[in-house]
């Protein structure tokens, strides 16, 4: 891999020298074989100066090792013959035992978990690597919807008897945390459908999470079979960094007949690969104190997939400071028009081109375009053949050498925790009050009189934000377009966030929502302020990159849901983003959708387009 610099000014050379001198990867090898030999109790958070970085302390002693992302790598090497043979033998024994218990091949395989826990099996589907092999199904939201819609491609794939489809059927149930409860949710859902339909769900059912979690409890009290998380069975490896080398990256991939001796070898990168990563973190972390710290990523067609991926790994890790913050702008079309010139003292990009060495294309042509325009640029070049492994694991090594210069722990999630814990006492208020909408809580969102609807169908309410917040504006979309001008025009933020509650992978109407909201944030957000928007699914998002949002801050959040929406807990995950964000004084609007039929969807369009044109061109 080779790494190329395009306008790098301030010359970041005197960051990367700190790596030079200091050599940190032989103090990362170091320390990870102490904690591997000695154990946590060995270590004195107070006198190794990677610990606050990468590993858990709590009241003055280490809790957690949390370099396992590199540690799993240097052992493979030591394991090259034996670790890839043990998990193709565990895939061989699960679909054997499924066999043998109703007599029928795995067919499908749905994987439930959040965040860190399904972003990489998304990624390998959309990169091509799990054609083969049994079906994968992400199951990363408690939106009934998803699974309908899961169900429902199952049975367009192999018939409308349940009970056959479910006997050919693997579930995985994945939860990096102890408290993750909708992989929990999901697996009820999944058993109950099992116990149903008579057909015995053990053979079919396996789970991989820490002992004593909420999954474990459940899986463990159904007969369900724990399967270790790492293949040197510690805990050593936060939920995004468990790929590419955890059995959950491994096992979809083996299943589908990629080499998986080959992708480890994938991991394994030179010194001057590393070097490579340090160096382009010098890069960006340089151009983010400049004020550059929209990290615009560009990815070869076969690897566009990779794009939430290395968001999580960036934004997850390294967002929770309020002092620094690097954004990861993924699905963004190249166009100048979009972009500040880099005379303006208020252009915040750099751009980031990932280039497949001997493939041709429009990533390639635009970085030629913004390296002529004067854009800072940063070009990754990768030999044709290169495994996706080899390109995630530079990725890992870039964010720790931005977590090593900005001295940010980049293994913890306390944002994603704020919001899980408001979530979890959300729902416990709405199973005794007999439902969410009976609690106070939501009864004080439903109801504020900071609310107005547009055409019947569409309901903007701003009652999280600051009380001076007033409506002087005739419409919905004319209050909008004035919330978005006073916290990003005229305020401190600098992006938006465009996020559906709702299943937009598995249903066509989930899809339509989220072409809708990119229409919008190319409209209004990139168009008109020239600034990028994140458009994605909650609460898939909350796992992935929340932590910035709530940590870092910047954003101006607009959360979706429909208004029909009947699920307990995904409401409560709802209305939790919401409190998580105005806890943290961000900027947060919520707008719900009647339903998500025609006219809702025409509606929701037309709301944010009347928006953009009452804005106008500010930027």
């Amino acid at each position: 891999m080779i790494l190329s610099l395009y306008h790098d000014r301030p010359d970041s050379s005197s960051a990367f020298v700190r790596f030079e001198t200091a050599s940190p990867l032989k103090a990362l090898q170091a320390l990870s074989a102490r904690s591997r030999r000695k154990g946590l109790d060995s270590l004195d958070p107070a006198r190794g100066a990677l610990i606050p970085l990468g590993m858990e302390v709590e009241h003055g002693r280490v809790t957690k090792n949390g370099y396992g992302v590199f540690d799993l790598v240097w052992q493979a090497t030591e394991h090259l013959d034996a670790w890839p043979t043990a998990v193709t033998g565990e895939l061989r024994d699960i679909v054997a035992r499924v066999k043998q218990a109703h007599g029928v091949p795995v067919k499908f395989l749905i994987w439930a978990g959040m965040g860190g826990s399904s972003e990489d099996k998304a990624m390998y589907e959309a990169a091509g690597l799990l054609r083969r092999g049994p079906k994968v199904f992400v199951l990363d939201s408690t939106d009934p919807a998803k699974l309908d819609g899961i169900l429902a491609t199952m049975k367009r794939r192999g018939g409308n008897d349940l009970a056959d489809l479910l006997r050919r059927t693997l579930v995985v149930g994945m939860a990096m945390g102890m408290t993750s409860f909708e992989p929990v949710l999901n697996l009820k859902k999944l058993a109950a459908m099992y116990d149903a339909a008579g057909v015995d769900s053990r053979p079919n059912f396996y789970y991989m999470t820490l002992p004593g979690s909420l999954l474990d409890k459940f899986a463990a009290a159904r007969g369900y079979t724990r399967v270790p998380v790492q293949l040197d069975e510690r805990n050593t490896t936060a939920g995004r960094h468990s790929a590419p080398m955890n059995r959950g990256s491994l096992y979809p991939l083996g299943l589908a007949g990629v080499n998986l001796r080959a992708w480890m070898e994938g991991t394994f990168l030179s010194e001057d690969e590393i070097g490579a990563a340090w160096r382009l973190a010098s890069f960006l972390h340089v151009q983010g104190l400049e004020g550059r710290d929209k990290i615009t990523l560009m990815l070869p067609r076969e690897w566009s997939g990779a794009g939430i991926w290395t968001k999580q790994d960036f934004e997850e890790s390294l967002g929770k400071s309020a002092e620094y913050g690097l954004k990861i702008v993924i699905g963004e079309r190249i166009k100048l028009p979009n972009y500040r010139s880099p005379r303006d003292p208020k252009q915040d990009r750099v751009f980031w081109s990932v280039q497949l060495k001997g493939a041709s294309g429009e990533p390639k042509e635009k970085l030629a375009l913004l390296r002529r325009a004067g854009y800072p640029a940063a070009l990754l070049t990768i030999p044709k053949d290169t495994p996706l492994s080899r390109y995630m694991q530079f990725v890992h090594y870039t964010v720790f050498g931005l977590a090593w210069l900005r001295n940010i722990n980049f293994v913890t999630q306390p944002n994603v925790e704020l919001y899980k814990s408001i979530t979890n006492k959300l729902f416990a208020d709405s199973e005794r009050a007999g439902g969410i909408a009976k609690t106070k809580q939501w009864r004080a969102y439903y109801e504020t009189p900071r609310q107005s609807t547009w055409r019947g169908r569409v309901t903007l309410r701003w009652d999280r934000l600051p009380p001076d917040v007033q409506s002087a504006a005739a419409t919905a979309p004319a209050m909008y377009a004035a919330l978005v001008k006073r916290f990003l025009v005229d305020g401190p933020d600098s992006y938006g966030e465009l996020t559906f509650f709702g299943d937009t992978r598995y249903s066509a109407r989930g899809r339509a929502v989220k072409s809708a909201l990119e229409r919008a944030a190319e409209r209004l957000f990139r168009a008109r302020l020239k600034m990028p928007a994140d458009v994605y699914e909650g609460p898939a998002m909350n796992h992935s990159f929340h932590e910035m949002i709530i940590g870092h801050g910047g954003c101006f959040s607009t959360i979706l849901i429909r208004e029909s929406e009947d699920a307990d807990y995904h409401r409560a995950q709802y209305l939790a983003t919401q409190m998580a964000l105005a806890e943290r004084n961000r900027a947060v609007v919520s707008i719900t959708l009647k339903d998500w039929e025609e006219s809702s969807l025409r509606a929701l369009d037309e709301f944010f387009r009347q928006a953009a044109t009452m804005l106008g061109r500010v930027a």
